[in-house]
């Protein structure tokens, strides 16, 4: 087993990967977003990607998802742990509490979603029902119970192409179409990675109400950096006690 975590804050930390070398790769898809950083926690070697680049120079739109998926998956990865930021769109889904994502709805507009650009090689429709791994999904939610973080067990993101945030009549729209969350990544990710093989799961950290909450100031930029940087530790645990506690 070799683990691809795409989101990178906190885990160029020499204390917490061990054994560390970076490596500047391209693939048939162009560069990805970072250099890989690859390392072990505990007997399992990881590959970090940075989503955004090191300096969150690259927008959701223009994230290389196809460059992103395929290096991890050239890298050997058979798992992805994916970390994002989220605006909550339920009442109890409260800031700083991690959802353990087990659907998506894709409402982006220019992602490129396949590594498929014609069928000259055969039909390609991937089967996208379940579309985060349950295993990988079970193994987060057991470690968060065992650290007594504040986690909801399910939850459906719909993935908007960004970089704006929503209206308050768009925000109501995607409570209506039954989404938990909102985000501007999970979805082209997940869809990427079940095409290639690799078992997917996120981890998604409420920073936010969007703009439905009436009685909330509207999602700005500043307040997610403020309430992910308050309890970005509690995901890099999280991740570092699931892969020490995963069996090969």
């Amino acid at each position: 087993m070799k683990i691809g975590i795409i989101g990178g804050t906190g885990f160029e930390n020499p204390e917490i990967l061990h054994g560390i070398s970076t490596m500047n790769v391209n693939t048939k898809w162009g560069k990805p977003s970072s250099d890989l950083l690859m390392g072990r926690i505990g007997d399992n070697e990881v590959v970090v990607i940075s989503r955004h680049g090191k300096k969150h120079a690259i927008t959701p739109t223009h994230v290389n998802n196809r460059a992103n998926i395929m290096a991890l998956k050239e890298a050997g990865c058979t798992h992805i742990i994916a970390t994002t930021a989220c605006g909550s769109l339920r009442e109890e889904i409260k800031r700083g509490d991690i959802v353990f994502l087990d659907q998506f709805i894709d409402y982006t507009k220019h992602r490129v979603l396949s590594f498929s650009d014609d069928f000259e090689n055969g039909v390609i429709h991937t089967p996208m029902a379940d579309p985060f791994c349950e295993d990988l999904r079970k193994e987060l939610i057991k470690n968060a119970q065992l650290l007594n973080l504040n986690y909801h067990k399910t939850g459906t993101v719909i993935t908007i192409e960004g970089p704006r945030f929503s209206t308050r009549a768009e925000s109501n729209m995607f409570r209506m179409f039954g989404a938990d969350v909102i985000n501007m990544s999970t979805a082209p990710e997940a869809i990427l990675a079940n095409e290639a093989n690799i078992k997917y799961a996120a981890i998604a950290m409420s920073t936010d109400y969007d703009s439905w909450k009436t009685d909330e100031i509207p999602v700005t930029w500043d307040e997610v950096l403020k309430v992910f940087n308050q309890n970005v530790n509690n995901v890099i645990t999280l991740i570092v006690n699931t892969i020490n506690n995963i069996k090969q």
